[in-house]
């Protein structure tokens, strides 16, 4: 008989075709799909056309061009034409050209490409964000994705398994993005160093799905592997109709050995603020009142879905965006954008003098449609606040949740939606 597992450690083992494994192991696995970008996907490419062998199935290899799309110039734009000419070369089925892209990860999981138990290579850190509905995905280099795509398999060591139990009632205004937040502020950027991130308890189980994708995008922020949720009736009820494969559930036995158990308290877990330079510089909204800002971003494959936009559009509805500040409003797919639109949250955005964007990562990572000046601030929905990392090394970026990103628009300060009532 196998002994006791964690959900992620059965989803491996089940890939590597054994009946058990340990953390530490070192496996082989058969893929269930391949993800890349504009930026990513040129080196794997490369690597595929060194090995020779062409894809190995071409309706498990995703590529998304997101990172710099619409193409900001000749560079990126020859960097996407690599990646659509091999799509089309090689078959790709999941290839989405830019009328019909979004953030990838918030694309694949939107339409269903992927799903429960997958095993997910993708070259793009954040790929842990599917892990949100059950599947062990999980960032790579490059070369490592060129040759899953060429042999439909990769090497893992076995991780250990950090629980994160989450218990009782989040306080008004908090969100999914204020407990990652608050996980990785109390644990630290490598607080789950090479570990699988599996979340829990009362007050996760009464989390949508776009907020646990949310939370698991972040799990590398600790430096986890992967963030894995069980799949409970709130994401079937989200998966039905959606999966375009039959997918399988994976549930940790109750007796299995985890690395750790960090136990919290929902109550604690106010509307939360990671000033700079890291996501784990952990501060509350509330004593963060004091920080004027220059750009709120709004959006992002952590916090582009449509619960965001609706988030965002009930702070800014009939009020408008300080005169100092610019706001930036990016749905992460083009079905988020036209559900915005048949919601007439659009119209919130325009009315409140936010710019509107086609899906893209854009400012996440600097890229553009929102780059900083020497000693700008910017307030974030996005996942990281390094040096840097929308301009200028001066500026500074702050992460938090749509909605405070929304009401620190208006007030022009770092706020929380409550304050825009007393003002």
């Amino acid at each position: 008989m196998a002994r006791p597992m964690t959900m992620a450690e059965k989803i491996l083992a089940d890939h590597a075709g054994l009946d058990e494994v340990v953390p530490g192991q070192l496996i082989e696995c058969d893929l269930d799909g391949v993800l890349a970008n504009d930026i990513t996907a040129p080196i794997a490419i490369k690597t595929v056309r060194e090995i020779g062998a062409g894809v190995f199935d071409p309706t498990k290899i995703f590529l998304v061009p997101d990172h710099y799309s619409p193409n900001k110039d000749i560079k990126s734009a020859e960097q996407t034409k690599v990646t659509r000419d091999f799509a089309h070369e090689m078959g790709i089925t999941h290839y989405f050209e830019q009328g019909c892209m979004g953030v990838e990860h918030a694309l694949l999981p939107e339409k269903g490409i992927v799903g429960p138990g997958d095993l997910i290579i993708g070259a793009d850190s954040h790929t842990c964000t599917y892990g949100g509905i059950g599947a062990f995905s999980t960032g790579v280099g490059s070369t490592d994705a060129g040759v899953g795509m060429a042999t439909g398999r990769a090497w893992f060591k076995v991780p250990e398994s950090v629980r994160i139990q989450v218990d009782g009632e989040l306080p008004a205004g908090a969100s999914a993005k204020d407990i990652i937040l608050y996980v990785i502020g109390k644990i630290g950027v490598d607080g789950a160093l090479y570990c699988a991130m599996e979340f829990a308890g009362s007050t996760i189980s009464n989390l949508s799905v776009e907020g646990r994708l949310t939370i698991a995008n972040m799990a590398i922020e600790a430096g986890g592997k992967a963030g894995l949720f069980e799949v409970d009736d709130v994401a079937r009820a989200w998966l039905d109709g959606r999966c375009e494969r039959p997918y399988k559930e994976y549930h940790s036995d109750p007796d299995c050995t985890y690395k750790q158990v960090v136990k919290i308290d929902a109550a604690d877990v106010v509307p939360q603020v990671s000033w700079p330079h890291l996501p784990s510089n952990t501060h509350p909204v509330a004593e963060s009142r004091d920080i004027k800002i220059d750009q709120a971003v709004i959006g992002s494959c952590t916090n582009g879905r449509i619960e965001d936009m609706r988030a965002a559009a009930d702070v800014l509805r009939g009020r408008t965006v300080d005169p100092n500040v610019r706001c930036i409003v990016i749905p992460a797919t083009q079905g988020v954008w036209l559900q915005c639109v048949h919601e007439g949250l659009m119209d919130v955005f325009i009315d409140a003098h936010c710019v509107v964007s086609t899906p893209t990562c854009g400012p996440c990572l600097g890229g553009y449609m929102g780059i900083l000046a020497a000693g700008e601030r910017c307030v974030s929905s996005t996942n990281r606040n390094f040096v840097g990392r929308m301009g200028d090394p001066t500026s500074e970026v702050y992460l938090a949740s749509p909605a405070v990103c929304a009401a620190s628009a208006v007030a022009g300060h770092i706020a929380l939606p409550s304050d825009l009532d007393q003002a």
